[in-house]
């Protein structure tokens, strides 16, 4: 299966297996949905299937509940980044934040409806159950505190106080990179690869991750919000690598890291290599358009 067929199957998926609040809500079900409507790369699940696809394509169709709950975790993600509280922002895939076209309180609650409810999806896939408890533990972990959730809580506290490079790397590898981490990690999961494939891949990840949040910093510094289909210019308080290394210091951290990722690459087998390098050809060096 080609990659603009197995980016098709996924979101036909998406769209037949919305969120439903089942209630008489006059507005819940629609906020739910909003966000995932709106679109977005649908990065993460796509690493997850890739992955799959090079080990086993019988496996791509089981593996489909599991690629929408990291996809619905990472857009609560984004919906709870964006509130007030935290980043404040207007515009998300093009589109109003999840507060602004409805409520901050409806925000907050679809946030928890889509974490809650990406391990349900996991929970009742059609994989064997010691697969799909492994899957759990890890999504959680790394979705949660020990990964996202801490990140998250470190960026919002340490606002407007400059960290040395260490602790923003930290800060950018659990909030950013750890979620990117698992969804390959996950993929050698259900694919069998073996625990040796499966680290390499988790390590992979945790490059790639960081190298995205050091081009999301660029691009917030240098694009419109037009542009970037975000809210951009929103990072003056925050500990970006461009406020610590500046825009060129920035540029060449980037460039370190994609030519990393790239011998990276290179090393796994040919199955592999070519299909992660289909979806992230695009984005390697994206900073430097």
């Amino acid at each position: 299966m080609k990659y603009e067929k197995l980016l098709t199957v996924f979101e036909d998926f998406l769209l037949a297996n919305l969120p439903k609040s089942k209630s008489y809500h006059p507005i819940f079900e629609n906020a739910l949905q909003d966000m995932l409507r709106a679109g977005g790369k649908r990065f993460r699940p796509m690493l997850l299937l890739l992955v799959v696809k090079s080990s086993n394509e019988l496996l791509l169709k089981n593996s489909l509940p599991v690629a929408l709950g990291l996809e619905l975790l990472h857009t609560y993600s984004l919906i709870h980044d964006d509130l007030p509280a935290m980043d404040n922002a207007d515009l998300r895939r093009g589109h109003p934040t999840l507060h602004k076209s409805f409520d901050e309180v409806t925000a907050i609650l679809v946030g928890d409806a889509l974490n809650t409810h990406s391990f349900n999806l996991i929970a009742n896939a059609p994989l064997s159950s010691d697969v799909k408890i492994e899957l759990i533990e890890l999504l959680s972990s790394n979705g949660g505190i020990d990964g996202m959730i801490i990140g998250q809580a470190i960026d919002c506290y340490f606002e407007n106080k400059i960290l040395p490079l260490e602790k923003l790397e930290f800060l950018h590898i659990h909030k950013t990179a750890k979620l990117i981490a698992c969804s390959l990690q996950m993929g050698a999961i259900i694919g069998n690869l073996g625990d040796e494939i499966a680290l390499k891949l988790y390590s992979f990840g945790i490059d790639i991750g960081l190298l995205f949040q050091i081009q999301d910093d660029i691009i917030d510094e240098t694009a419109s919000t037009e542009e970037a289909g975000k809210t951009t210019s929103n990072d003056g308080a925050k500990n970006s690598f461009v406020n610590l290394l500046g825009l060129d210091g920035a540029i060449k951290s980037a460039d370190k890291l994609a030519f990393g990722c790239i011998d990276t690459l290179e090393s796994f087998d040919s199955e592999l290599r070519n299909n992660l390098l289909i979806l992230l050809e695009d984005y390697l060096f994206r900073h430097r358009k």
